[in-house]
């Protein structure tokens, strides 16, 4: 009988040392990544109550999510309990948009748990989701057990943010900036809150701050050539347009702004430069466009072209005053026959003789004109 005993021991110990054996080349294979291998030494195992998992995790790594979510659906019926499976199970849940049976699970987690705050937050993940306005209370709880929590603190300035409650999001903020202080989202939030409450040269510190942090994006060089033409400082917000370029060389947009910027600066040459390939490449409606390379070609002194720029954008707008009349302010200072300028003037007075915003102009030009004419002859 003892021996009989002993024998039964001595096999359970073996199978014992056997399974470990087992698990834990299964658990090298999954740690160097061979996961398909991985996986089939995991179901070669006895016990399941952990393989479940593992390879649920394994099919995650590869890819095949059907496969991992019915592994975990096995685990969680192994062991009910377990709430480490169950957050992770949950969480799996809400990345593959599974979000009511995720809001179940951690519904669990928090009747079992109200103080971590972690159930608290994917809570608020999972109902932001579902468009669940609740989300908010879920994140201010995370928050409350926990005011370092950045993804929750995160979430609470955003939502201010949104709501345009600019004080309110930046007390979240600086509260989680005094436990991260290079959280760069949080960092972003701070120049948005600044650059929508028009402090802008706040919201170029924060904007700097970002790019110091290494991030570099369109939404940042805009906003930042933006606030740096607020205050008249052009060449900086070039720089930053000319960054837009680069991430997008067809931005059409920024080579208008930046043409403009550089007009501001009297560097025409670039000016035309600018809004010349602006021009070229958009096929709407350009009389505005049209119009401000004009000027540029007048500052210049540039009359024929500027006469060519301000006739074509009379064409994409026959109702462009402006433009009309700058035709003809510019063939003044281009024509040298009086005659041939008086008749200019005439010419359109006798068109628009109801009151123009360039009436009073052009009746005070041609007094001027008549008055040198009369001078010569006499």
């Amino acid at each position: 009988m003892q021996k009989s005993l002993f024998i039964i021991i001595i096999s359970l110990c073996l199978n014992a040392e056997a399974q470990s054996s087992a698990l834990s080349v299964a658990d090298s294979l999954y740690s160097h990544g061979n996961y398909s291998k991985a996986i089939e030494a995991y179901k070669s195992l006895d016990n399941q109550e952990g393989g479940y998992v593992k390879i649920a995790r394994s099919y995650i790594a590869l890819g095949n999510f059907d496969a991992a979510l019915t592994n975990y659906e096995k685990a969680a019926e192994v062991s009910p309990e377990n709430a480490l499976l169950k957050f992770e199970y949950a969480k799996f849940l809400t990345n593959q948009k599974k979000y009511q049976l995720a809001s179940k699970l951690f519904n669990d987690l928090i009747y079992l748990d109200y103080k971590n705050p972690n159930y608290h937050y994917e809570m608020g993940v999972v109902l932001e989701k579902m468009n669940d306005s609740t989300s908010y209370n879920r994140f201010y709880s995370a928050y409350n057990l926990d005011d370092t929590h950045q993804k929750a603190i995160f979430k609470l300035a955003k939502h201010h943010l949104i709501k345009r409650h600019h004080d309110v999001s930046h007390r979240y903020i600086d509260k989680g900036l005094e436990s991260y202080a290079n959280n760069v989202e949080l960092v972003n939030l701070k120049a948005q809150n600044y650059y929508y409450q028009n402090y802008y040269r706040k919201a170029i510190t924060w904007f700097e701050e970002l790019l110091e942090l290494g991030e570099s994006s369109e939404f940042i060089h805009e906003k930042l050539s933006i606030c740096y033409a607020e205050y008249s400082e052009f060449e900086k917000a070039i720089e930053h347009r000319k960054k837009l370029l680069e991430f997008n060389p067809n931005d059409l947009t920024s080579m208008y702004v930046i043409g403009s910027y550089y007009e501001k600066l009297n560097d025409f040459e670039n000016a035309e430069l600018y809004i010349s390939n602006y021009l070229d490449k958009k096929d709407v409606q350009l009389h505005h466009e049209y119009r401000l390379l004009g000027t540029i070609y007048n500052r210049q002194k540039n009359y024929e072209a500027a006469i060519k720029a301000f006739q074509k954008a009379l064409k994409e707008n026959p109702s462009d005053m402006f433009s009309e009349f700058y035709i003809i302010r510019t063939k003044d200072e281009y024509y040298a026959d009086i005659d041939s300028k008086i008749k200019l003037y005439e010419d359109f007075l006798k068109k628009h003789q109801n009151d123009t915003p360039f009436k009073v102009m052009a009746v005070q030009r041609l007094a001027q004109l008549r008055d040198e004419k009369f001078l010569k002859d006499d």
